[in-house]
């Protein structure tokens, strides 16, 4: 089988199911973002310095995809067997956000991206996955969604913050917190 089809030449594509939508269609946007986020977690993944996180944000990808089969599916199809993305899921993030915050100092400041590569790559999947969410509630706005898609991305790029702040620490670099210029009053 060929890799291209050509049927998307016009500007549509299928969803799981067989419906063509335009490529433009809200639907195609939410999971083409989640699809953009599973690639910046892959970047994440490969950083030295997420070594002993590799399986986690594995596993994450593995939820993206799912989250994507699911968006890419009419509602009678999502009745046959999909990949599941469970309760238990969100739980794993926010447990992992937790071990985190316990081995990081207390935020007193708004933190600016950067400071390193890996820090930075980690900012671009927090605000694609904020993205994301957005395109996913958009679409919700006109057709179903399960609800727990919704809390898994609001969780994850949560998490992703988080991660940020510990490659930082783990790489000893110094947070760059966000000092706001107050002009005096005249």
């Amino acid at each position: 089988m060929k890799i291209y089809t050509k049927t998307g030449d016009k500007g549509t594509t299928s969803l799981i199911g067989g419906t063509r939508l335009s490529k433009a269609h809200v639907r195609i946007d939410a999971y083409g973002t989640v699809d953009e986020l599973n690639s910046y977690i892959g970047m994440l993944r490969d950083q030295p310095v997420n070594e002993k996180r590799r399986d986690l944000l594995k596993e994450i990808q593995d939820r993206l995809f799912t989250m994507g089969s699911h968006l890419a599916s009419e509602s009678d199809q999502k009745k046959k067997i999909l990949p599941d993305l469970t309760e238990a899921d969100i739980v794993l993030l926010e447990n992992e956000m937790d071990q985190i915050d316990s081995q990081l100092p207390p935020l007193r400041a708004f933190v600016l991206p950067g400071g390193h590569p890996s820090v930075s790559f980690g900012h671009i999947a927090r605000t694609v996955c904020r993205r994301a969410e957005r395109a996913v509630i958009h679409l919700q706005q006109g057709e179903e969604v399960e609800s727990v898609v919704i809390r898994y991305l609001n969780r994850l790029s949560d998490y992703l913050f988080m991660l940020c702040r510990m490659m930082t620490y783990e790489l000893q670099i110094e947070e760059v917190t966000w000092q706001p210029r107050v002009s005096p009053k005249k």
